[in-house]
């Protein structure tokens, strides 16, 4: 059997069947949590604004134009829980915080296992180092495979902003990754 799409899953939750909600909590509440723990580092934090997400998409259904993605209106949504948790908490983003880097392939050899868990560890350091709002983009756009326009529709901002916000994050991890070679 095929997997609803996210529009039928909407449409089925429009139509009363609150139960269809559970497929799209299945289908995005790992994404949702991942992102909002990237941002916000606590995983408590990460876990009220995941609830608070897919508790205003559940509000707020009707409002979603299913003209553009699903996925794009509900990362609105965290990106908004998310930045209103890091005003409320006065929280920055800093290097110092733990480790959340994905598990290396388990299909790869020793080495290359190594390698990867370096090298994820070592990227989630350099996102974390670089203020939210590149760090926010730099995630939709490569944990998300997010385009700039869409980007835009998450964050509530043109697209323009967003190719600014990509190259100006790329730019400081290049600075950074420069600065550590030489060390």
């Amino acid at each position: 059997m095929m997997a609803e799409t996210d529009i039928e899953l909407v449409r089925r939750c429009l139509g009363g069947d609150n139960a269809a909600f559970e497929g799209i909590l299945e289908l995005y509440q790992d994404r949702i949590y991942s992102f909002a723990l990237r941002l916000l580092r606590d995983e408590q934090a990460a876990e009220d604004a995941a609830q608070e997400t897919f508790l205003k998409a559940f509000k707020n259904l009707a409002s979603y134009n299913p003209a553009y993605p699903f996925a794009s209106w509900l990362f609105r949504i965290a990106h908004n829980a998310s930045m209103d948790a890091l005003r409320a908490g006065g929280k920055t983003v800093s290097m110092d915080t733990e480790d959340f880097s994905d598990l290396p392939d388990r299909t790869a050899g020793v080495a290359e296992s190594v390698a990867a868990a370096i090298d994820s560890e070592r990227i989630e350091a350099l996102l974390a180092s670089l203020p939210p709002l590149y760090s926010e983009a730099l995630l939709l756009a490569y944990r998300e495979d997010m385009g700039p326009a869409e980007i835009g529709r998450v964050l509530g901002v043109p697209e323009g902003t967003v190719k600014a916000r990509l190259f100006r994050g790329r730019e400081m991890i290049k600075t950074k990754l420069a600065a550590d070679a030489t060390v």
